[in-house]
């Protein structure tokens, strides 16, 4: 059962800069209370601001808004008995696998005897004993993992925080670390009182978690809080576990109604020329429909169904499932995706009728894809620099977004023949299409 209560987030509210001064809401009135004994997750896709709210809660960043309380006292700088597990390892490559897990409790002033009878007995812990003269460079990408796992409870943290720690690993790989980590948390065997781990991983969370937290998007918010009962170890063919799984499907791909008025809702949601698009190409978004066409889906398929066949976590999968949707190619209901009468025909047609297909439902539903045609139409030359366009996306969001928002809108024109582009000279041009 969770004990005493270890930290609350209250009401917590983070924002940047845009390049044109207007603010970048990344978090909204977010609130998160953590317990002893819990292992609560962040789920969500990336850019929910997840990693932003670890960051909050590790003290290397401070909210516009609400609070941050640690044991009863505001955080304000990174807090003693916090640590952290990222992604990337974060491994000095010069140092031996043991200088890496002292170095952190060198910094807190431990005694040279006790600091290497700890580092040693967390190496053991971990699963690294006889690795401790080896180097980063010699490891394997999951040794590394498990040298981060080391450094961080070494320390003997209150909270362990997880941003995303299997996402760089191999699938099996990964999974033995999960359960290894499990294993080692279940038991009572990890010095650390709670554990916040953040993932765009469903099962992962469903799997790990006692209370999952799901994150949507723009800005960065929680919609659900889901308490997971099931006894560990986990089953990810149990029934129960399924259900879960789908039941997150279904609330992620569930309508945003976030700022509507009510009864506003489309049952296809409204794009406009400044709507950031994601990187998908042509060829994920012909594979997603070739496969959901065939038997035995027929046209209509269970996400985290086709999710598993190929092989697709939800950073991968919704961008294209929702790419889809908004060219009225597919519908998502209920956790599940359903191809469009157009979609159907998108996906069994041969490539001359695909483009067709693909170029008629680009002008109708993309007004960024409509925007640049119709200025290309309208000049003399029927051409326009790069710029022109780039420069009106980022009156409404970051450069970064501007160029990714570009990419995808050439390389989709490109595919539909509705107009070309010199990447050479940066100029969009009517070359091509007839």
């Amino acid at each position: 059962m969770p004990g005493e209560q270890i930290l609350a987030v209250k009401g917590a509210n983070k924002s940047f800069r845009r390049p044109n001064g207007d603010p970048l809401v990344v978090l909204e009135s977010v609130d998160l209370a953590l317990k002893e004994g819990e292992l609560v997750g962040l789920l969500g896709r990336s850019g929910s601001g997840k990693s932003t709210l670890l960051r909050l809660i590790a003290g290397l960043s401070r909210p516009n808004g609400g609070s941050v309380e640690y044991l009863g006292k505001t955080v304000e700088g990174p807090p003693s008995g916090i640590a952290m597990v990222f992604q990337s390892f974060a491994l000095f490559p010069w140092l031996t696998v043991l200088d890496n897990v002292e170095i952190g409790l060198e910094a807190m002033g431990v005694e040279p005897v006790e600091m290497r009878s700890r580092a040693l007995r967390a190496i053991d812990l971990i699963g690294l004993d006889g690795y401790e003269s080896a180097f980063p460079r010699e490891l394997s990408g999951g040794m590394r993992q498990r040298v981060g796992f080391a450094r961080a409870v070494v320390t003997h943290p209150n909270i362990l925080l997880m941003d995303e720690p299997f996402s760089a690993l191999d699938v099996l790989t990964a999974e033995t670390l999960r359960t290894d980590f499990l294993d080692l948390w279940s038991e009572g065997q990890l010095p650390i009182k709670a554990v916040i781990l953040v993932t765009h991983n469903i099962e992962e969370a469903v799997q790990m978690c006692d209370r999952i937290l799901l994150f949507a998007s723009n800005p960065g918010r929680i919609t659900l809080e889901l308490k997971i009962d099931l006894p560990h170890p986990r089953n990810r063919q149990d029934p129960a576990f399924r259900a879960l799984v789908e039941r997150i499907y279904v609330a992620m791909t569930a309508r945003q109604t976030h700022g509507q008025q009510p009864g506003r809702a489309e049952k296809f949601p409204g794009m406009g020329i400044a709507t950031i698009l994601p990187r998908v190409s042509t060829n994920l978004l012909a594979g997603l429909t070739e496969a959901v066409v065939q038997p035995p889906y027929s046209g209509r398929a269970d996400l985290p169904v086709i999710a598993g066949q190929l092989q697709l976590e939800i950073d991968e999968l919704f961008p294209v499932a929702e790419t889809l949707q908004m060219l009225r190619l597919a519908e998502l209901e209920g956790g599940d995706i359903r191809l469009t009468e157009a979609g159907r025909r998108f996906a069994e047609s041969e490539v001359t009728e695909k483009k067709g297909i693909f170029a008629q439902h680009l002008l109708a539903y993309l007004p960024l894809a409509q925007h640049i045609r119709r200025v290309l139409d309208e000049r003399p030359n029927h051409d326009a620099p790069r710029s022109r366009f780039a420069d009106e996306l980022e009156d409404h969001m970051s450069p970064e977004a501007a160029e990714m928002t570009l990419r995808t809108v050439i390389n989709w024109g490109r595919f539909a023949e509705i107009f070309a582009y010199d990447d050479d000279g940066q100029r969009f041009t009517l070359e091509n299409p007839s």
